[in-house]
């Protein structure tokens, strides 16, 4: 019999409202994660990114459509799903008023570990994190970086067979993120199953083994990073323009878009004879072009022209009250869901 998935979603819709002020946040998401690899789900604000975590997670129910997640259904086995999973919110989940060792050791009691055993593993994830120096220390005296790597250290206390990530790396600075990165790498080295979500282009290609673009509820693509980049273009030929009526002219052959600079990105498979020919056809006079370069496509490519939308923003989707639903007045900088689910 071939493994089941870590992740096996169909159908998923989710709606919130009524009659003429419903809003369909899910419409018929399907997502196949296989064990020990890494999913990256990117999308703009109010694609409904956070909804399908929510889903995964046991934190909501969908209206239609089933989920499976570490082979439990999500509906109907949810004390099962939740044994067998973390989720990590945007922001570290940890009491500042102990130290990082009584943090893990809280939460291993919380799964009901003994204390010997209690005490033993978070002296390995201290260890495991290069937080055993500062194991003795309060939580208020970590970086940032230090903090997420506690909080991420606290949600395998109970070696979850998949991990939720909501925007991980969140306001960490280049060196704490790149930390972070081997972090989750590492994970899934060792079979453990990460699925996050992600403001940051970079990170889901430099982590993902698969990528899902959600878009208006739907999936709209998906694959591996470099998949992704060649349903839009192998390369990208970038022109810097003269004048902005030529700028306006052209757009619409562009996967790129920068009006500060008079700048569009035009797909290209790269060879010399396809930008010759491209060159020859934009500007025959050579009076158009200021001048230009050739760069290999990237995800902010692939979003725009999937999407329509620049990289997404900071915030994701309306925060949600407690019954699931999201409130009418967005707070842009709103913490996420926090803690670990168990």
């Amino acid at each position: 019999m071939p493994e089941q998935p870590a992740i096996a979603a169909t159908g998923l819709r989710k709606a919130y409202g009524s009659g003429t002020r419903t809003i369909e946040v899910l419409r018929g998401v399907d997502l196949t994660v296989p064990r020990g690899t890494v999913h990256a789900l990117l999308g703009p604000n109010g694609a409904g990114k956070t909804t399908a975590v929510r889903i995964l997670a046991t934190l909501s129910t969908a209206d239609a459509g089933t989920a499976r997640v570490a082979g439990h259904d999500v509906r109907t086995e949810r004390s099962a799903v939740r044994r067998s999973i973390s989720l990590t919110g945007q922001f570290a989940a940890v009491d500042e008023r102990q130290t990082g060792e009584e943090n893990l050791r809280m939460m291993a009691r919380l799964v009901r570990q003994s204390r010997a055993r209690a005490r033993d593993r978070a002296r390995q994830l201290l260890e495991r994190f290069g937080l055993s120096d500062a194991g003795d220390r309060l939580v208020n005296t970590y970086s940032g970086g230090m903090r997420r790597r506690l909080d991420l250290a606290a949600s395998l206390v109970g070696d979850p067979e998949v991990i939720f990530l909501d925007e991980p790396t969140t306001g960490l600075d280049p060196r704490s993120r790149q930390e972070l990165w081997s972090v989750v790498r590492e994970l899934a080295d060792q079979g453990t199953t990460v699925f996050l979500t992600t403001q940051y282009l970079e990170e889901a290609d430099r982590l993902a083994d698969r990528i899902g673009v959600l878009h208006a509820g739907r999936l709209v693509a998906e694959g591996t990073a470099a998949d992704l980049k060649r349903t839009v273009a192998d390369h990208r030929l970038d022109l810097e323009l003269h004048d902005p009526a030529d700028y306006l002219r052209l757009t619409g052959r562009a996967v790129h878009h920068a009006p500060d600079t008079l700048t569009l990105g035009i797909p290209t498979d790269g060879t010399a004879r396809d930008v010759r020919a491209l060159l020859d056809e934009l500007d025959p006079d050579g009076t158009v072009v200021e001048r230009f370069s050739l760069r290999t496509a990237s995800l902010d490519d692939v979003f725009l022209a999937l999407t329509g939308s620049p990289t997404p923003a900071p915030s994701d989707e309306a925060p949600h009250r407690r019954d699931g639903s999201p409130e009418s007045n967005p707070v842009p900088t709103r913490p996420k869901e926090t803690g670990h689910v168990r």
